[in-house]
């Protein structure tokens, strides 16, 4: 007579984050993780060379036509390596929350089929997105030595706390949208058009200093603007630290990421019914 498992599933509080049980299930973690990576860089013609080729084109367009036509400001850095450093971090908080959003409609079959924790599904999502970061940032380090220009000290120290808070912001909010995106099928329709408009809300081609000052306190609501200015200031050298608009990036990534857990936790045990 051959045993088997039972797992009984119990309501929790909308805002328990139980580690136990992840840790309980990180093999299908790990699992999850490494078949987002191949299917990534296997299942497509360029590979790696895609995540090279998109900013290296981004860049060169952008420094056309914003840097030499608009002539926009780029303080001490030469505006093509201004709008790359903004561009990396961009594209991984952008590419990270796309992947985290349709993480549970990509694996709906999985998701009818066995139970696990759910919140798994978009947090390995995002690890796709951070080999591209380390990709992107080879590539950043290589022309800063095309161009002869070498980065501060602090530009090491504030790297990391970089990616960890953006990583943050985009497991916090990708956790509303793949939510919503179970219930709501045109969520991922909209979400490009989204990522359009909130790039230009973000200081990726201009800097925060054109900025007024009442304007500039409603960009620090957008996570990204502290990170990409901080990134920019401590490559310069400046080392200069808004705190006032730190905070507020900080508060604001904190308030997203409890309204996308909650959102996320609600609405969980319906996701195996309609999605």
């Amino acid at each position: 007579m051959t045993s088997s498992s039972v797992t009984v599933i119990r309501p929790r509080k909308l805002l328990s984050l139980d580690l136990k049980e992840i840790w309980a299930y990180r093999e299908l973690f790990y699992i999850f993780a490494w078949r987002d990576i191949k299917v990534r860089y296997k299942q497509t013609i360029l590979g790696v060379a895609w995540v090279v080729f998109q900013p290296v084109v981004s860049t060169f367009i952008f420094t056309i036509l914003f840097g030499r036509l608009a002539d926009i400001p780029s303080g001490n850095l030469p505006y093509s390596l201004f709008v790359m450093i903004g561009l990396i971090f961009w594209n991984f908080f952008s590419n990270s929350l796309n992947s985290a959003s349709n993480s549970l409609v990509n694996n709906e079959h999985i998701i009818k089929k066995v139970y696990f924790p759910k919140i798994i599904l978009p947090f390995s999502s995002i690890l796709t997105g951070l080999v591209d970061l380390g990709v992107s940032l080879l590539l950043l380090m290589g022309y800063t030595l095309f161009i002869g220009y070498t980065p501060h000290f602090a530009f090491w120290l504030i790297l990391p706390l970089a990616i960890i808070f953006t990583t943050f912001c985009a497991f916090g909010i990708g956790l509303f949208f793949c939510a919503l995106n179970v219930k709501y099928r045109d969520v991922r329709y909209i979400l490009p058009f989204f990522f359009q408009t909130l790039m230009f809300l973000t200081p990726v081609i201009y800097s925060l200093e054109i900025i007024s000052g009442r304007n500039s306190v409603l960009m620090a609501l957008n996570p990204m603007t502290s990170v990409i200015e901080l990134n920019r200031h401590c490559f310069s050298g400046l080392c200069y630290i808004n705190f006032n608009l730190a905070l507020i990036s900080i508060l604001a990534s904190t308030f997203y990421f409890v309204v996308g857990y909650w959102y996320f936790k609600r609405t969980e045990y319906l996701f195996a019914d309609i999605v």
